[in-house]
């Protein structure tokens, strides 16, 4: 199949495209980027006026499946992906049960298969059940087809067991994703430590526990020399220890997610359950720290965090609450508004935090479209603005933190492999629904 999009603003930097051109797609490949092609092809798209990026890489995804498909599945998370412009992910291990065996990798990759033409990549986890005890079989996990390794949700609190699985994971070539937080000091709890926390009366959580696991997985890193991933940044000191990690050559990379520099912890005010997550909002300090990481380069790549829980598991008690947002759905709208919209990064910067170097860190072929690579494109309607409905969610659960925000960048056609996998139908838009709607410079703006 040939498939023709005609007039768009291509942004590639891996190719420094930044200019009106066209693409020709011909089976799954790109096979042309050039100026006014001419081509007999089974579908055109007119992307006159619009953004043609390639399919964002999102790094960090909870699909739930197997075991906790009431909350998601495999299918209903790479939909809302494609909605959001994303067409490759990396899946998170914490299901049930844990992807923490070459049997689990194997029986995960066939769910994929079977189940979505989204390009899905494997985490598996680093100790047996995530339960920080025994290291699982870091190498077979590889050879079964896993991408990286992660304890996401727990910390390895173990030094010496961390430090073997980098050693082994520098031989076989494999990431490892660390969510950096030490329980002895997050304890129980629920917010972000301060005046927020004090004024609801609800645990908090320090950023200490953050920055100094941080600080300790950096160390380790440099012991060995090798390389390691910090996922989901939050906070002004985690940022300035990769800073200076970065100086000194060791092989850091990080992630920070859209409400970590769009919210502060303002956004708890009203016991919001679903702005409870893990790390938790931070303040207005922290999210001018995380914008100027990475307008710097100091965070290498913006990823989802997508977390999606039911109704049952949020519309509760604060303290009972389930951590996580969803963010498939919203991640390019808010880099776009947050980002772009106020100057921090440009429009190539942004598909390199969103594309380009995901896939650089995880070592997979995905973020440009450069002639003969994968036809992953999304063509995207950068001033169209939306809201944040329930009702409009792809996602199995609609635990959003954004919901009844007003957002710019609307994905118009999505494209993995050279297929139309997601195409934006008609639907009302804020100016002709009724009810109030919350301006993003008074409620988003931070």
């Amino acid at each position: 199949m040939k498939l023709l999009i005609k007039n768009g603003h291509v942004v590639d930097p891996a190719n420094n495209l930044d200019g009106v051109s066209d693409i020709l797609v011909q089976d799954s490949k790109i096979y042309k980027v050039s100026k006014n092609i001419e081509a007999d092809a089974d579908f055109t798209i007119d992307a006159t006026g619009k953004l043609v990026l390639p399919g964002l890489v999102d790094m960090h995804v909870h699909l739930r499946e197997p075991g906790r498909e009431d909350k998601e599945t495999i299918e209903t998370a790479t939909q809302a992906a494609f909605k959001g412009g994303v067409t490759s992910l990396l899946a998170m291990p914490n299901t049930q049960p844990p992807i923490d065996s070459a049997e689990n990798v194997k029986l995960l990759r066939e769910l994929i298969i079977h189940k979505t033409k989204a390009n899905v990549f494997i985490c598996a986890t680093i100790t047996k059940g995530r339960e920080g005890r025994q290291l699982t079989d870091i190498a077979a996990l590889k050879q079964e087809g896993a991408l990286a390794i992660s304890d996401d949700g727990d910390s390895v609190e173990s030094s010496d067991l961390l430090l073997e699985a980098l050693e082994i994971a520098k031989k076989v070539n494999v990431l490892v994703i660390c969510h950096c937080e030490d329980k002895s000091l997050s304890k129980k709890g629920v917010v972000n430590l301060g005046f927020i926390s004090t004024c609801l009366g609800l645990r908090g959580i320090p950023k200490e526990a953050e920055y100094k696991r941080v600080q300790r997985d950096i160390q380790l890193a440099e012991k060995l020399g090798t390389s390691i991933h910090i996922t989901h940044v939050s906070c002004q000191e985690s940022v300035e220890l990769i800073a200076c990690a970065k100086k000194k050559n060791i092989k850091v990379s990080a992630d920070t997610c859209p409400h970590y520099f769009a919210l502060t912890e303002d956004a708890v005010s009203a016991y919001n359950t679903n702005a409870k997550i893990n790390p938790p909002f931070r303040t207005k300090e922290d999210v001018a720290a995380i914008k100027e990481g990475l307008k710097s380069g100091i965070i290498d790549a913006i990823a989802s965090d997508h977390a999606p829980h039911t109704e049952n598991e949020k519309e509760i008690e604060f303290e009972y609450a389930e951590f996580g947002t969803i963010g498939l759905e919203t991640e390019l709208a808010l880099g776009i508004i947050e980002l772009v919209g106020p100057g921090i990064l440009n429009w190539s910067e942004l598909v390199r935090k969103m594309a380009l170097n995901p896939a650089k860190i995880l070592g997979i072929d995905k973020g440009t479209l450069g002639e003969g690579k994968d036809a992953d494109i999304i063509v995207v309607a950068p001033d169209k603005e939306w809201v944040v409905h329930k009702e409009d969610i792809v996602s199995k659960s609609k635990n959003s933190a954004f919901l009844g925000y007003k957002l710019k960048g609307v994905v118009e056609h999505s494209i993995c492999a050279g297929e139309i996998v997601y195409k934006k139908q008609n639907e009302i838009y804020p100016h002709q629904r009724t009810g109030k709607v919350k301006q993003v410079a008074e409620d988003l703006r931070v």
